[in-house]
């Protein structure tokens, strides 16, 4: 007995390969506009604490504000220490103050140890 012809399954509405009437009509794909984030970082961290636990696009979209809030206060500290000090260059001394004097107690010791873990590892790697 013949089997039935397969048909290619439809593109899946998120995927890439979904061509809307616009792109068939000038025959080009259009690229989309890129909108950058810290989620996939985020949520690698929060499976590597709880693997079994998800998180929603809100609670996500809560998480990307206070990750940019906090890189935007740490810049802007350690911008202002290299300006005291003279120096144009933000090194990693001046983040590390800038960590020190905007966290409090424990959190700046975590922060400062995995702050230094990480450019301890960056320039082993040179």
């Amino acid at each position: 007995m013949p089997e039935p012809a397969k048909s290619a399954p439809a593109p899946k509405k998120g995927s890439k390969k979904a061509v809307t009437k616009a792109q068939k009509k000038d025959g080009k794909k259009r690229k989309r506009s890129r909108k950058e984030s810290y989620s996939i970082y985020v949520y690698k961290v929060l499976k590597q604490v709880h693997p079994d636990i998800g998180i929603s696009a809100k609670a996500m979209s809560i998480m990307n504000s206070f990750v940019n809030d906090v890189f935007e206060r740490l810049a802007s500290e350690a911008a202002q220490l290299a300006q005291y000090s003279g120096r144009t260059t933000l090194t990693s001394r001046e983040v590390q103050t800038a960590a020190r004097l905007l966290l409090p107690g424990e959190l700046a010791k975590h922060a400062v140890s995995e702050g230094t873990k990480a450019v301890t590892k960056y320039t082993s790697s040179k």
